[in-house]
């Protein structure tokens, strides 16, 4: 596989997300330290469709800011050449200029893509969106942090 895509087992290796909440299933591209195109791929077997809504399954809005989320990781990890381990962990710290263009159904297929605005003492500023058929589904400026919690 290319250095510059990640299979799941990648990702597994670098989010510590797993079933139901891990919600980037493939890296398309990554530009080091700039920006990343990731995949997620939107099934009727999603958890949260049972009740988001029985008769009209629709993917919640904070899903799409969270699988941006976990792009946005992959990226910051590989930036700064690492690993996450059990002591440090990846949090949001803050959103703006959140705006939802369209809803996101089952068989759609989510394009994330996330690019790095600034990074400065562990706190990491994104420019993030997400489409669908190159329709814009979601569009926010991401600000998370990694953290050491031992």
């Amino acid at each position: 596989m290319n250095r510059n895509t990640m299979d799941i087992y990648k990702i597994l290796k670098q989010l510590p997300h797993r079933y139901p909440f891990l919600l980037v299933d493939r890296v398309l591209a990554i530009d080091k330290g700039k920006s990343i195109r990731a995949v997620k791929n939107v099934t009727i077997n999603e958890p949260f469709f049972q009740g988001h809504f029985p008769y009209r399954p629709v993917m919640p809005g904070v899903l799409m800011l969270e699988a941006l989320a976990q792009a946005a990781a992959l990226l910051a990890f590989d930036a700064i050449d690492t690993t996450p381990d059990e002591d440090s962990v990846y949090y949001f710290a803050g959103m703006d200029g959140v705006r939802f263009k369209r809803p996101v159904e089952p068989g759609d297929q989510l394009i994330l893509e996330v690019e790095l605005v600034r990074m400065k003492a562990g706190i990491f500023k994104f420019k993030a969106r997400a489409l669908v058929d190159n329709e814009l589904a979601v569009e926010a400026e991401l600000t998370c942090a990694v953290r050491k919690i031992a």
